[in-house]
Formats: C-alpha cells, structure tokens, sequence
C-alpha cells in the first residue's frame, strides 16, 4: 500500500474540518453482551518501522489487550490495521476510522497545529537511527558531497525532518535551501532504501537499510552523530567517528534529531471509552516489559515477515531503541519536547505557520496522563521515580507525563 499523495493543502483542510467536527463519529462499536459490552477498536500499527513493530506484534500473538480489557468489562475485538507510514493513519483517523495509531513527531506537530483532537498515549518507538545512503561506488562519502544533488526521503515523516537536521548542522546552514538540494518523495522507507533510478542519495531507516545492503545500498553517516562505512572526510574514513557538529544539537547525546513516536488516541475513544484505553497502556507496557527480557534477536524474528533480517542484524535494530533501553513506554518530559522542538524545526522551513506552544503539547497530554498514570500503578513491576530522571543514559528523559505540572517551562 502506498501513501496517498495528497497536496499538502487538502490533507490540512481535511485535518481542520475533522478538528471542527470533533471527530464525533467514532469508529469504536459498543453492544451490551450479557456482563460484558462488546468493544470494536481500530488499531494501526507500522511494522516495517522499528520498536512498535516486535511489540505490536506481541500483543497481536498473545492478545494481551483483550485480555487486559476483560479486566475492566469489555468484550474486545480489535482491527490491526498496517501502515506504510503515519501519513495514511493520519487520513484514517481525519476521516473517522482509526481509533489508535502510531506517529511520529512530525505527523503528531501538524496534527496538534491544526487542530485535530487528538491525545499523545505513551511512546511507541524512539531514538531510530536514520541513515543517509547511496549507491555502492558512489562519489558521494559525506554530507558535503550532498550539496546540489537530488535526494529521495519520505516527505513531510521523521526521515525528512531528521535528514533536514543532519543537513543543517552538518552544513552549516540556516535554511535548507541554501545546500542546493533537490527532495524527491520516498512512498515506503523500503524504496528509500533501495535508492532507485533518478536520486543521487536517501536517507531511510535502518531496518530497510539493513535489508537493502544485499542489493548494494551503502550508508555514509546516521541521525546519531556518527559515519557510517561509506564514508570519507573530515571526521575520517569509514564507519564509527563521531562527527563533531552533532555536539552543537540540542538533543545530544540523543543525537541530531530527537525523534519520538508515539501512540495516538483519538479524543472521542479517550471520552467514551477511558478504561479500554489503559487497557491498551497496560498491555503495550507489558509487551515492552517481557520483550526487553527476551534475546534481542528473538525479538526481531517476531517480524522478520516484514524486517527481512536474520536475527543478528535484526538485533541491532532491536538494541537501537529507546523502549528496550528503557524496558518502560511511559512518556516523558524529554519524550514531549520532541515534539516542541520538531514543531520549531518545522515552522523554520515554513511547514506549519507556526512552532507549537508548550501548553499545547501539555494540553495534547491533558487526556491521556491521569490513565497513564492508572496504568502505570495497576502494574505491579515499574521503573522506579529515579529511572525516570536518569542522566547516565543515551536518551534523553525526564519527569512522567502525569507529573507535567513540575515540567520546566518552555518557550
């Protein structure tokens, strides 16, 4: 299935007009069923991605959402749905038939500027490395051999706005348009990955760059601060040199781009039907938690159907992510000003009128982080309130969603 290609003035128009009318309609289907009310959710997921595809998977397998939800009266049937990308999941949801998705921070920034009511549940996958590539025997060895080619990324997602960052830092630059690059859409990060006929590079994630190295695909640095094996030139020859401008990003040791999705509720199901939503925060928790204890190459065989990957490469992306770093989805202030700073990014290259405003981002919480925190004391095993506040770590954190009272203030 490929992303609908639609111009960016009639995706907002759609997104407003659903924001005007609240998505009152609601996909979610209630019967009373003799003690139990039979419930029907809309779930998307996208399982070519990274950490929400395993854990998804898992809760698929083992139905652990049903079996949380009969603990509060419902008789749960759920329609996994799979996406390519947020960008179809943001369709489904303006056009009132999704009820629970899975976003990244740059789909998440449009929809809360435009309006759309919807609420931010818990991360869903975070710290994916994204990689620029290119063809084997390609002149092309570092970011400054990209200036005036033609680049393929998957427009208006996180590649672009984590390609855009690398870009700028790495450049130098202030506006994007200063490096004389062309940006071509990539449908799928699979085609991105393959570097097709008519680009001189990509920048993709690294599940599909993993599985397109066979074909020839080679990376030259990644959204981390780091070469990769093509590379070749200030920071030296080959993979693992730190490159010294990711030092300069507000999101270091994070890396270039602080980059974060997360799962997307929609404001009538959060309404009607809070408990079937800790119901999903309880379970997606508990898939995390029994995952992080696993082989991370047992983990990515849960979905090499759609990673392609043996288990030692599927590990590396396993290992890459922020939820089984953690062993806990639960948001936190760090994990919210990703979407602050992607708001800012993306108004700076005129993408939405405006950055978002701190409130909004808190007010995109307002809904979901008493049930969060419901969840987070109906499980018995939980990180602890030091976990949450750690400095030793690769990822940035901070305090939970449900304390964003004693946030610090943004602008």
């Amino acid at each position: 299935m490929k992303t609908p290609q639609f111009p960016t003035s009639r995706r907002d128009l759609l997104i407003g007009s659903a924001a005007a009318a609240g998505l009152s309609m609601a996909p979610a289907f209630v019967r009373a069923q003799g003690s139990r009310r039979a419930l029907k959710l809309s779930i998307g997921r996208i399982p070519w991605a990274a950490g929400n595809s395993p854990m998804s998977q898992y809760m698929i397998n083992n139905k652990l959402m049903e079996k949380r939800a009969a603990e509060f009266g419902y008789d749960l049937t759920i329609d996994w749905r799979e996406y390519p990308t947020a960008l179809p999941m943001v369709e489904a949801m303006v056009g009132n038939n999704l009820d629970i998705g899975m976003w990244g921070n740059t789909p998440i920034t449009r929809g809360i500027s435009s309006g759309l009511p919807i609420s931010l549940l818990c991360v869903g996958e975070g710290h994916l490395r994204f990689l620029i590539t290119t063809r084997k025997g390609s002149p092309i060895r570092n970011l400054q051999d990209l200036k005036g080619k033609t680049v393929g990324v998957s427009l208006g997602g996180d590649p672009q706005s984590a390609l855009f960052q690398m870009l700028m830092f790495e450049l130098g630059v202030q506006d994007i348009k200063d490096t004389g690059i062309k940006f071509v859409n990539m449908p799928t990060h699979a085609q991105a990955a393959s570097v097709p006929t008519g680009v001189d590079a990509t920048c993709t994630i690294y599940p599909a760059y993993l599985a397109a190295q066979a074909s020839g695909t080679v990376a030259i640095a990644n959204s981390f601060g780091f070469t990769e094996e093509h590379y070749d030139g200030p920071a030296g020859k080959g993979a693992g040199h730190m490159l010294a401008s990711v030092k300069k990003s507000p999101f270091f040791p994070d890396g270039y781009y602080l980059h974060r999705s997360f799962w997307i509720g929609r404001n009538g199901l959060i309404d009607q039907h809070p408990q079937a939503v800790v119901a999903f925060l309880m379970a997606q928790q508990e898939a995390v938690a029994a995952l992080t204890a696993m082989d991370a190459g047992a983990v990515s065989q849960l979905v090499k159907d759609y990673w392609k990957l043996d288990a030692a490469q599927g590990a590396k992306v396993v290992k890459d992510d922020v939820l089984f770093a953690r062993g806990w989805s639960w948001p936190t202030e760090n994990d919210a000003r990703a979407v602050l700073e992607t708001s800012k990014f993306m108004a700076g290259n005129k993408v939405i009128d405006k950055p978002l405003q701190w409130s909004q981002i808190k007010e995109a919480f307002s809904r979901s982080a008493p049930l969060v925190r419901q969840a987070y004391d109906r499980l018995g095993a939980k990180p602890s309130a030091a976990e949450f506040t750690r400095t030793d770590v690769a990822d940035l954190r901070g305090r939970p969603v449900w304390e964003m009272d004693k946030w610090t203030e943004r602008s």
